[in-house]
């Protein structure tokens, strides 16, 4: 009898030493993650399979799903935030000097962080009082046209407050998956913008913006949806248990700021409003807008483009005319647009040699700012 054929055959396939040692890595960098406990042990299990499953010789397609999914939950920052800055002359000076005016919206900020100062300071005189609990922020809604200041203040507030700070885009929202994410086992499996919004600021209480909620979709059943998901998101009675569909697991929204933007309120639905706080963005006066323009706008273009007013200065005359192009505009987009245009055209013929300063007028502002674009047009 021929030995060779007489002996057993092992049918079990051979699977690459670098399997193991990933699914090594993986179960390590679980182990040794902040992960909560309950989720960790369900997700060992998954990452014992895997184990067992190499042990035997077999390689499962099962890998990448769990490798992917160990990687986006302990990216996760549980329980992980950032200490707030509660000084309130720091936070006031900080947003005056991105923001002229929007006194209504500043004094609800300082008020809010009036309150979290009072609350440790009770905390730390009584660690079990109910200071302890966390008292929600305000989920504040800014309505108001294109170009007044709305995404920019919401950036203001988070540097006020000293926290992490992260938009979301919700324009044209097709998918309540967007939010919710897609389970994990499913094609394109991923978190919603949420978690992810986490992941990016590693914080559990950043600011959140939550830009353009009224465009959400224009597709009436997954516009429901979409208002149902914000809704949990937003309401601080269900947002500390927040089920994203690919963590599967709830997470806890309760210390995060959220701030939305909206032009109006179509589409948003009775019971999400009645959870926000809606600020209204009025129009810029003129007045507002030359102390805006000459404060605010054109340092900051200045230094941009590696100039200053030794190099180009505005005359007070035509401050009215970049102010009022075509006539009135809410915003300030298309002044800021003009004061750029203005300062590229001085900047280029500083390089071709001309003499400094650069001095607008207005006889020679055709020069420098096109008419169809601007105050001439």
């Amino acid at each position: 009898m021929d030995l060779d054929t007489a002996r057993p055959q092992n049918n079990t396939k051979s699977v690459p030493n670098e399997i193991i040692s990933e699914i090594v890595e993986l179960r390590n960098e679980l182990s040794s993650s902040n992960v909560p406990v309950g989720l960790k042990e369900d997700t060992m299990k998954s990452v014992d399979r895997l184990q067992r499953m190499a042990k035997w010789g077999n390689y499962s397609s099962e890998f990448e799903t769990v490798d992917k999914y160990v990687d986006w939950i302990t990216r996760i920052p549980w329980g992980k935030v950032t200490e707030d800055n509660l000084n309130i002359q720091n936070a006031k000076d900080m947003m005056d000097s991105t923001h002229y005016g929007m006194d209504t919206i500043k004094n609800l900020i300082l008020d809010y962080i009036s309150v979290m100062q009072l609350k440790k300071v009770k905390e730390r005189r009584d660690p079990n009082s109910e200071g302890k609990r966390n008292s929600p922020a305000p989920v504040l809604l800014f309505l108001g046209l294109q170009g007044v200041g709305k995404t920019t203040i919401a950036q203001s507030i988070a540097q006020a407050m000293g926290r992490k700070f992260a938009r979301v885009s919700l324009g044209a929202i097709g998918d309540v998956r967007t939010l919710r994410g897609v389970p994990r086992y499913e094609i394109d499996a991923e978190p919603g913008q949420i978690v992810k919004a986490l992941v990016r600021t590693q914080s559990m209480n950043p600011v959140i913006l939550l830009d353009e909620i009224e465009k959400a979709s224009v597709n009436k059943g997954v516009l429901n949806d979409v208002m149902a998901a914000l809704l949990e998101i937003l309401d601080s009675e269900q947002n500390s248990t927040f089920l994203d569909h690919y963590v599967d697991y709830p997470v806890d929204l309760s210390q995060v700021f959220f701030i939305c933007t909206a032009n109006n309120l179509g589409g948003l639905s009775a019971a999400l409003l009645d959870r926000l706080e809606v600020i209204r963005f009025t129009s810029y006066s003129d007045e507002d807008k030359r102390i805006i323009a000459k404060e605010y706008i054109l340092p900051d273009a200045l230094a941009d483009m590696g100039l200053s007013k030794e190099y180009v200065q505005i005359t007070e005359e035509v401050w009215p005319l970049l102010i009022r192009p075509v006539g009135f505009d809410a915003g300030i987009r298309q002044l800021e647009r003009n004061i750029y245009t203005l300062l590229r055209s001085a900047a280029r013929e500083i390089v071709e040699g001309k003499d400094v300063p650069v001095v607008i007028t207005p006889d020679n502002l055709k020069k420098y700012v096109l008419p169809d674009q601007g105050p001439l047009s």
